[in-house]
């Protein structure tokens, strides 16, 4: 699914708001866990999971085309982490 599929599923799950404003809503959501990663913080939905951010450290790398060692510096990269109630629900063990 992407944004703009998610944006209309709501927007026909909740026919009294325009579609303009649930894309507004939904992208402020992901505009505010996107800062919140950015500050370094975690952000947790109950239920669905949580995303941090972790660093990897600089190595050597290799480049598959021509063999050749590249150095990659150090960075951060976005992580998420399921919580249980989806990890059961893809696993078809919720009892609902």
């Amino acid at each position: 699914m992407i944004k703009s599929e998610l944006v209309t599923t709501i927007a026909e799950q909740f026919p009294h708001l325009f579609q303009r404003d649930v894309e507004n809503i939904v992208n402020a959501i992901l505009e505010e866990i996107t800062d919140a990663l950015a500050r370094g913080n975690r952000v947790e939905l109950r239920g669905f999971g949580a995303f941090s951010v972790r660093k990897r450290d600089a190595r050597t790398g290799r480049n598959p085309r021509t063999g050749q060692h590249v150095e990659v510096a150090e960075k951060f990269v976005p992580f998420f982490k399921t919580g249980k109630e989806m990890r059961d629900r893809l696993n078809g063990s919720a009892s609902k």
